[in-house]
């Protein structure tokens, strides 16, 4: 039988719905768009917050690829720990973190410009531009540094640029923390892109982060007015020789500061190397030099303002992907803090109010903040001072909050004991289920 045509509004319906259906919305929130890089464990897609409209780059990691690693899992919770550590004008924003029984959920700022490294594929840089980038590098470089954190990647394939020409560092996978030092205080893995690595690390015994950090910044500078690399060989241990010795020639368009300054970058002994605040005090550097002001974090008020939320950081299925092997909770707080945490289904107000009613019923000196803190003091002295106790709701679900309780101040076992015997039991009305608990005495 033969079928009627269909009319031109039921096309464009058709059409609408068949658009919508290949839409994938993730979490209710992120419109998922084309895919804009992929590696071993993730891939990286463009996304758009249904919300506000703002694009995000989301990076999604396969949890199963990542158990099957030694040691992968570590590294993703230490990137997630150091990203939250350093929010920098030239740093990519980790925006949030979600996690479901199988995915790892990176939500990150979307730079548009790319990665520097395409500018230097199509040859050098002026030096006003080279200086530019270079400025903003060791701004991004020494503000990670304030904070204990090493790169360890740096090359101009992890370095983004943004519609306004700014730069970005991204890729904080290899990045290192205070308390991976050993115990003579230094660094021992060995890692990185060999043409960029330092000296020290590519001898196996032991380095300074930060250090290492400079050499590759002096590489990255190298690159930005050269157009190509100070080490390079077709037989990698020819490289490493050069290396070793810093062996390399200038092209003659540098200018004298210039290679001055690279000179100085490029030293084999990391104790005579220049320190960052040197390298901001040469004329090279202070030419138009402006100062990011770095996102710190302002202190808040004694109120929660009417109409916040509370952080919505590790979103959906946080019990679920708990138990299955990627504890999201400790990237809360250190591990080596007396803490638990527990989920509840009460608003976060109502559990700001409920935590503060408890510190005055416990005679405490209570304050909160608009960040969803409550701050807690004991006003009698202890074995080790006065007890201080800091609770902070997270919303991890339209529905559903996470509560972390930890010890700030004072002794322990005291602190365990008013825990036990009075804060556990006063708060059983509001606590839907405990997780993370580790109040011991250690």
């Amino acid at each position: 039988m033969h079928q009627p045509h269909l009319s031109k509004s039921k096309k464009q319906k058709k059409k609408r719905i068949m658009e919508e259906e290949r839409r994938v919305v993730l979490f209710g929130k992120y419109e998922m768009g084309r895919l804009l890089g992929k590696g071993t464990f993730a891939k990286v897609y463009h996304a758009k917050h249904i919300a506000t409209g703002e694009s995000v780059a989301i990076k999604i990691i396969n949890k199963d690829h990542v158990m099957k690693r030694h040691g992968m899992m570590d590294q993703i919770k230490r990137e997630i720990s150091v990203m939250r550590l350093v929010r920098h004008p030239n740093i990519v924003e980790l925006k949030e973190v979600m996690a479901t029984k199988t995915k790892i959920f990176f939500v990150m700022e979307f730079v548009r410009g790319g990665e520097l490294f395409a500018k230097v594929v199509r040859g050098k840089l002026k030096e006003d531009a080279a200086r530019r980038y270079f400025q903003q590098l060791i701004s991004a470089v020494d503000f990670c540094h304030s904070r204990g954190v090493s790169h360890r990647d740096l090359k101009p394939e992890n370095l983004l640029v943004d519609e306004n020409g700014d730069l970005k560092v991204s890729d904080f996978g290899l990045s290192a923390l205070p308390e991976q030092l050993l115990q003579d205080g230094l660094l021992h893995t060995q890692c990185g892109t060999p043409a960029y690595v330092a000296p020290e690390v590519l001898r196996k015994k032991g380095y300074d982060g930060a250090k290492a950090d400079i050499w590759s910044c002096g590489v990255v500078l190298y690159v930005l007015l050269a157009g190509y690399l100070p080490f390079q060989d077709e037989n990698l241990m020819n490289m490493y020789r050069k290396i070793y010795k810093a062996e390399f020639d200038f092209p003659p368009w540098f200018s004298p500061e210039a290679r001055r300054l690279v000179s100085k970058l490029l030293v084999v002994d990391p104790d005579r190397r220049i320190s960052i605040p040197a390298i901001m005090r040469t004329p090279w550097f202070r030419k138009s030099f402006r100062s990011p002001v770095a996102a710190i974090e302002s202190p808040g008020r004694n109120d929660v303002e009417e109409g916040a939320s509370p952080k919505f950081f590790n979103a959906f299925e946080f019990i679920s992907s708990m138990s299955s092997g990627f504890d999201l909770s400790s990237l809360f707080e250190s591990k080596r803090k007396v803490r638990s945490m527990f989920t509840s289904r009460w608003s976060a107000a109502e559990i700001v109010g409920k935590i503060e009613g408890i510190g005055k019923e416990m005679g405490m000196k209570v304050r909160r903040t608009k960040d969803f803190k409550v701050k807690m003091q004991g006003k009698t002295e202890g074995r080790k001072g006065q007890i201080s106790v800091t609770a902070e709701v997270f919303e991890v679900a339209p529905e559903v909050a996470v509560v972390e309780l930890c010890k700030s101040a004072g002794d322990t076992l005291e602190y365990n004991r008013l825990y036990e015997e009075q804060v556990r039991p006063a708060l059983k009305d509001i606590v839907w289920s405990w997780h993370g608990d580790s109040n011991n005495n250690n």
